[in-house]
C-alpha cells in the first residue's frame, strides 16, 4: 500500500479530464455516491454534492459531445437545456456551443413543450424503441432529433453507433442508475469518473448501478484520485 498524500496545490481539471487523444468513441459516467453506497439523497443525487462536484459535472458536459441520461433522472433532477459556461474556456473549440442531452425513454413519457426540448441550443436526441407508442414517437420527432436502438428494449450498443454517426463520440452518460447499469451490461462503459461524498446514509436507496448482477464484471483501473473538503473525485478507466 501507499498514500495518496493531497497536494495544496490546485490541478487543471480539464487536463485531468480531458478525453483519451485518437479521436475513437469513450463513454464515460459521472456519478456520485455516499460512503455507503448511496447514488440518491431524498430520490436526488444533487443532495449528495458540493460546489466541486458540481464544477466538475459542469466541466464533463464541456469536454462531452453528447450527454446521455435517462428519462426518469430528467424528471427527478429538473432537466432542463445544457447552457453554455464561460467556465469552459476553450474546451468547445471547433465544436457546437454545448453538447445535445440524449434522453433514453421507452415509453416517450416526456414532456416536449418543456424547455428541455424548446430551448435546447442544440435539438435534443431521443433515444427510443420501436415499440413506442406511434403517438408520442410522432410528438418526439416535432421536437427532438428521435434515434430508434432495439424493438422492446433499448439497444445501448445500437444506440451508440447511431450517436457515432452523427459524429458524437465523446460520450457522457450521467445515470441513472438503472441506464448506467445496461450500459456496463452492454460492454460499453470505457470510464466512471466518481465522487465519494462525506456523508453516511443508511436506509435503502438505489446504488449508482441498478440491475442484475453481471456474470462477469468488468475491472478497472484507477486513473486519478483529487480531494477537496473531504470529498473525494475518482477517475477509473477500464482494463483492457
Amino acid at each position: 500500500m501507499r498514500t495518496l498524500t493531497p497536494s495544496p496545490d490546485p490541478v487543471d481539471l480539464a487536463e485531468y479530464y480531458a478525453y483519451p487523444p485518437g479521436g475513437g468513441t469513450w463513454l464515460r459516467a459521472n456519478m456520485v455516491a455516499s460512503l455507503d453506497g448511496a447514488a440518491q439523497r431524498d430520490e436526488r443525487s444533487g443532495g449528495l454534492g458540493n460546489p466541486a462536484d458540481q464544477e466538475l459535472f459542469l466541466l464533463l458536459r464541456g469536454l462531452a459531445d453528447v450527454v446521455i441520461v435517462g428519462a426518469q433522472t430528467v424528471r427527478a433532477e429538473g432537466y432542463g437545456p445544457v447552457r453554455p459556461r464561460d467556465s469552459w474556456g476553450g474546451v468547445r473549440e471547433g465544436r457546437p456551443p454545448v453538447p445535445p442531452l440524449a434522453v433514453v425513454s421507452r415509453t416517450l413519457d416526456l414532456d416536449f413543450d418543456a424547455p428541455l426540448f424548446t430551448e435546447a441550443a442544440v435539438p435534443t436526441i431521443v433515444l427510443a424503441t420501436a415499440s413506442a407508442d406511434p403517438a408520442r414517437l410522432r410528438a418526439a420527432k416535432e421536437r427532438a432529433d428521435v434515434v430508434i436502438a432495439g424493438d422492446d428494449s433499448l439497444d445501448f450498443a445500437a444506440a451508440v453507433r447511431e450517436l457515432e454517426a452523427r459524429g458524437l463520440r465523446r460520450l457522457l452518460c450521467e445515470g441513472g442508475p438503472g441506464v448506467l447499469a445496461q450500459i456496463t451490461a452492454a460492454g460499453l462503459l470505457d470510464e466512471l469518473c466518481l465522487t465519494l461524498s462525506p456523508m453516511l446514509l443508511a436506509g435503502h436507496p438505489a446504488r449508482i448501478l441498478n440491475g442484475p448482477a453481471l456474470p462477469v464484471p468488468p475491472g478497472f483501473r484507477l486513473g486519478h484520485a483529487l480531494e477537496e473538503d473531504d470529498f473525494l473525485f475518482l477517475r477509473y478507466v477500464r482494463s483492457r
